[in-house]
């Protein structure tokens, strides 16, 4: 089943006081069926992230549509209103960045928890599933009760994944989110990965590292300035 279907997607930004528009990427289109792992490749400054942002709706795209088929019907998250787009973040989509912007006094435990307690998994069920995962992504147990907002930013990403890949979504956005992790990390959020794809997760990716999650991928898009190089399934 197709789960996303994008046509002539197009963005650019319009710089005020350049007076002129700088585009983005330009007239993409594909498809994405259930479960399916799709990487975004090119140089930097070619469009990869902005084109995770415009399916998150964090950005407008410029034309085109992208068409998703949520378990409430199909919705085009091109042109879906601020209130439908708030529904399916809450229930269908995730995007994963390697950025934590932690609430103050909230522990780590807590903080990764919480989308699980949200959906109506018991509490202590939730903490173990989130104290499992903290553990997997190397995340020290005597920080757990400890605020992030402490932590170094290596520590934060950490928290951060943990937090966006506790509780699966039908559609994951994953904005370079390997970027500041070791390798020891890189390798849990790769296991995360493949157990998430196996529940029949769908994921778009964005990786610094792409050599690691290869075995992943089911289709590949490369981005090059305005134009697109390359689709591969």
């Amino acid at each position: 089943m197709i789960l996303l279907d994008v046509q002539h997607f197009t963005k650019q930004f319009y710089v005020h006081h350049l007076g002129r528009a700088i585009p983005s990427f330009h007239d993409l289109s594909f498809t994405l069926r259930d479960g399916q792992f799709l990487l975004v490749t090119g140089a930097n400054g070619v469009g990869k992230s902005t084109l995770l942002r415009c399916l998150y709706r964090t950005y407008l795209p410029s034309s085109g549509s992208a068409i998703y088929h949520s378990q409430h019907g199909p919705i085009d998250l091109a042109h879906a209103a601020d209130v439908d787009m708030m529904l399916l973040r809450r229930e269908e989509l995730g995007f994963v960045t390697q950025f934590l912007r932690p609430r103050p006094r909230v522990s780590a435990l807590d903080l990764v928890a919480e989308p699980l307690v949200v959906s109506g998994t018991a509490f202590d069920e939730a903490r173990g599933a989130a104290e499992e995962l903290l553990s997997d992504f190397g995340v020290r147990p005597e920080l757990w009760a400890a605020y992030p907002s402490t932590f170094s930013g290596g520590e934060q990403q950490r928290v951060n994944l943990a937090r966006a890949l506790i509780a699966p979504r039908r559609l994951l956005l994953l904005d370079e989110p390997t970027a500041s992790l070791d390798a020891a990390a890189r390798a849990s959020l790769t296991r995360r990965l493949a157990e998430l794809k196996t529940l029949g997760v769908t994921m778009i990716g964005v990786f610094h590292y792409p050599q690691e999650i290869q075995a992943l991928v089911d289709g590949e898009i490369v981005l090059q300035g305005e134009a697109i190089l390359d689709v591969a399934n």
